[in-house]
């Protein structure tokens, strides 16, 4: 009976789980909403779930991600993913000193209308890259965002905030030396997917 009741329980926690993932998902997808913990919060709220067992991993979200994007907006999201990587690829040739790499949505494929265009610049002078946006007259502003290096070191790297052809672009700045190893992705935990300018490249190429 115990075993049964166990088994019940399980059961529903994963429906839970399933049904907080996909309207993270969907809140990700239509709300704007970029940070998985607080759409996942949102979401158990709306769904008037409050048992912390019961919220999903962001792997979990992403999944339900790319289900939402592949039924509803599959058209739609994919002529806004190919604008977002060609503004990637000029964004990168205009970095090019500074060994560009494409992270985060864009590069991965759940990218959408709210997505930033996300890129990773080696450099040891910073001034250098703020130099490149003041030369060409581009206004940004500045931040700082705080990634994990490692397993056990994390570090917080400045941060430019610019627009172009409409679109975001977020910038964060590493020392040359972090170009061999790639920051730990927030949903994998793995070293963060990246991509260099000819592999952006390659993907434009692959799609019609």
């Amino acid at each position: 009976m115990n075993g049964r009741h166990a088994s019940q329980a399980q059961g529903r926690t994963h429906e839970q789980r399933r049904r907080i993932a996909v309207e993270a998902a969907r809140l990700i997808s239509e709300g704007g909403l970029r940070d998985y913990r607080q759409a996942k919060l949102k979401a158990a709220e709306r769904l008037g779930i409050f048992d912390e067992a019961s919220l999903p991993r962001n792997r979990e979200i992403e999944e339900a991600l790319r289900e939402h994007q592949r039924l509803f907006h599959a058209e739609d999201q994919a002529q806004t993913l190919r604008r977002l990587r060609e503004v990637a690829r000029e964004a990168m040739r205009f970095f090019a000193r500074f060994e560009p790499r494409l992270v985060g949505a864009v590069l991965e494929g759940t990218a959408d209308e709210h997505s930033a265009v996300c890129l990773h610049l080696y450099c040891d002078q910073l001034l250098e890259v703020e130099a490149r946006l003041l030369e060409q007259g581009i206004p940004f502003e500045t931040q700082t965002r705080r990634l994990r290096l490692d397993r056990e070191a994390s570090g917080d790297f400045p941060v430019f905030l610019f627009s172009a052809d409409d679109c975001a672009i977020d910038v964060t700045v590493l020392p040359y030396d972090r170009l061999r190893q790639a920051p730990l992705d927030r949903i994998s935990e793995k070293p963060m997917q990246r991509a260099a300018l000819a592999a952006v490249q390659a993907l434009l190429d692959d799609r019609p």
